[in-house]
């Protein structure tokens, strides 16, 4: 991520209002969009798309959803407020979440085809694996800022 090091200088503030603001509200219009999306094709295309998808991506926005409620509600202003190592619990589990989100990532790509589309998908499918290719970009930028920068600074290493 070429922007992880712009970030490296900027204030906890401002590294949480960006994360805020870059990932968190966009992954949430992102899970909008794609959920919706991804039923569709999963219905249209019930006998060629890849059945265990739709269930997964479910999973992924919830948990998703849980993540960042944590991080906006506890772990956020445990940082803001100064609290440093005493973070260190909540940051181990947003870690180890973290991981989750990595591995249902992994899992995703691997029955998508690495989100491949057959050569005769609709637009619809395209467009589902286009934007999901998207969300795991920006949801692996974020994780890396996370814990390379955000919680790394917070834990002094």
């Amino acid at each position: 991520m070429s922007d992880l090091s712009l970030w490296q200088q900027a204030g906890d503030s401002s590294l949480i209002e960006h994360i805020l603001a870059r990932y968190h509200q966009v992954h949430r219009r992102q899970l909008q969009d794609i959920l919706p999306l991804a039923e569709k094709v999963a219905t249209v295309h019930a006998d060629t798309f890849p059945q265990d998808i739709l269930p997964l991506l479910q999973h992924m926005q919830q948990d998703l959803l849980e993540h960042m409620l944590k991080e906006e509600r506890v772990l956020f202003p445990m940082i803001l407020n100064g609290m440093g190592a005493r973070a260190a619990m909540p940051i181990n589990v947003m870690m180890h979440e973290h991981e989750s989100h990595r591995e249902a990532m992994a899992q995703l790509l691997a029955l998508s085809h690495q989100l491949t589309p057959p050569p005769d998908a609709c637009h619809s499918w395209q467009r589902l694996y286009a934007e999901l290719q998207t969300l795991l970009d920006d949801l692996n930028d974020h994780i890396e800022l996370e814990n390379n920068i955000l919680f790394a600074r917070t834990l002094g290493h």
